[in-house]
């Protein structure tokens, strides 16, 4: 198969994360069953579990072996730029930290990434509701999964998982002493949804709002 040919089917059909495989199934037996009902209506489902299985499409990234920079944990555009202190039910103290929220729609990547190697300290789910992620209300009212980390440097970072309008479902793959690389995958958020980053006291972001970002291979700050 020549290289143009490979491209356009890594585009067409890239590798799928595991946690959408049901989601597929599910949208492929519903399809087969609108086939039953009216067979026109088979090429409608057909499109929407084609579009399913794309919201959960995985491709790989390659991420730079830099330990003084942190990367995007999420592709999407960043929405909010601000200094705040990081939650307190991380414990880490009220000081206020520059927070970085990328904001994912529903066309983007799901998959979120580690922006920098670390172990992750603590991590805590908290329930709520389900408001416009791009909104600055949303780091205190939505369904969200927090997480403090420490660089090897014995930096502190925290970042957060924050449900969407449409995302009702955070998934976490990683625990509390797990220890991660830069890039690696520590969870995703489905249909739609944000994540916020609270760098290190003292550290500046260098991206800007409105910026599209890359899970695991666009900077967003250097240490």
């Amino acid at each position: 198969m020549s290289a143009p040919d490979l491209s356009v089917r890594r585009f067409l059909l890239p590798p799928m994360h595991r946690e959408g495989r049901r989601f597929v199934w599910i949208a492929g037996a519903c399809a087969l069953l609108a086939a039953v009902i009216w067979p026109p209506l088979f090429f409608v489902g057909l499109l929407l579990t084609y579009g399913v299985f794309l919201f959960f499409r995985d491709p790989e990234r390659i991420t730079p072996d830099d330990p003084q920079t942190l990367f995007s944990p999420a592709d999407g555009i960043v929405c909010l730029l601000m200094q705040v202190p990081i939650p307190a039910v991380l414990e880490a103290g009220d000081r206020p930290v520059w927070r970085v929220s990328v904001f994912m729609s529903v066309l983007d990547v799901h998959v979120n990434r580690m922006p920098i190697a670390g172990t992750v300290v603590k991590k805590h789910y908290i329930p709520g509701a389900f408001l416009n992620a791009s909104l600055d209300k949303a780091s205190d009212s939505n369904e969200r999964m927090l997480y403090l980390t420490q660089t090897p440097a014995g930096q502190t970072l925290a970042f957060v998982q924050i449900a969407g309008l449409i995302a009702r479902r955070i998934v976490s793959f990683v625990q509390e002493g797990q220890t991660l690389v830069s890039g690696e995958r520590f969870g995703l958020i489905r249909f739609g949804s944000r994540v916020d980053v609270y760098l290190p006291p003292g550290v500046e972001p260098c991206v800007h709002i409105g910026q599209t970002m890359v899970a695991g291979e666009t900077p967003i700050a250097r240490l």
